[in-house]
């Protein structure tokens, strides 16, 4: 029988443990390094959406995420090594001026300046890590009333990411363009770094996984046996 406080406590745990995951504040500077061109109303904008996203990856990853994963055929260890693949490659692109300069005259409605999926939402601040921790949340609850307080921690944690990055464009005025575009620069090199140890970490994931394991098993047999 589920009391209030089991419920609470689901809430709680959820929230404790995807908050360091997801942690909006690492994601504030490339939140602002990617939105300097914008107006603030189309910043707020941005923030919101990002964590609308962030909000309905997790809760699809809550309910459906290990069917997700099991019918295409996709580990977890192959997740995070695309997730890697996407930040480094938004990372080499606020490394080059000349794309950095190309989007200050774009104007702002263009999809091309649109980053709330990707990459603030997908894969910053719902990474493999977090679609991984809410999946493996699911597999420890049973029954709607559970998953609705996992589903109550997810969104908590939305919005504690919203009101990071919707004030996250009051350190602009601090900042300067000077000091915006060397934050560019080194929030690219960051997230560069950040993308290939995903990159590397799902690798070393892959190779001592369980499949991989048995294969090296099942191979060390074959040569063990006579003849």
């Amino acid at each position: 029988r589920w009391m209030l406080a089991d419920w609470f406590f689901y809430v709680g745990v959820t929230f404790g443990a995807l908050l360091p995951i997801a942690n909006p504040l690492s994601t504030a500077p490339a939140f602002i390094a990617l939105t300097q061109s914008f107006s603030t109303r189309r910043r707020a904008l941005q923030a919101r959406m990002a964590c609308v996203y962030m909000g309905c990856i997790l809760i699809v990853s809550l309910f459906a995420g290990a069917l997700i994963l099991s019918f295409f055929g996709i580990t977890l260890p192959i997740l995070r090594m695309a997730g890697g693949l996407v930040i480094a490659k938004v990372g080499f692109g606020m490394l080059e001026p000349a794309k950095a300069a190309l989007t200050e005259h774009v104007d702002e409605s263009e999809d091309f300046n649109d980053v709330a999926f990707t990459p603030i939402a997908m894969p910053m601040l719902s990474g493999p890590g977090s679609i991984a921790l809410t999946i493996a949340m699911a597999t420890q609850t049973s029954g709607f009333v559970s998953y609705t307080a996992v589903a109550t921690g997810i969104v908590l944690v939305a919005l504690v990411s919203w009101a990071t990055l919707r004030y996250s464009g009051e350190i602009l005025g601090f900042i300067g363009n000077t000091g915006m575009n060397a934050l560019t620069r080194i929030m690219g090199l960051l997230l560069i770094c950040v993308g290939i140890q995903f990159i590397a970490t799902g690798f070393l994931e892959g190779l001592t996984g369980d499949r991989v394991t048995d294969m090296l098993r099942d191979w060390l047999v074959t040569l063990e046996q006579p003849g």
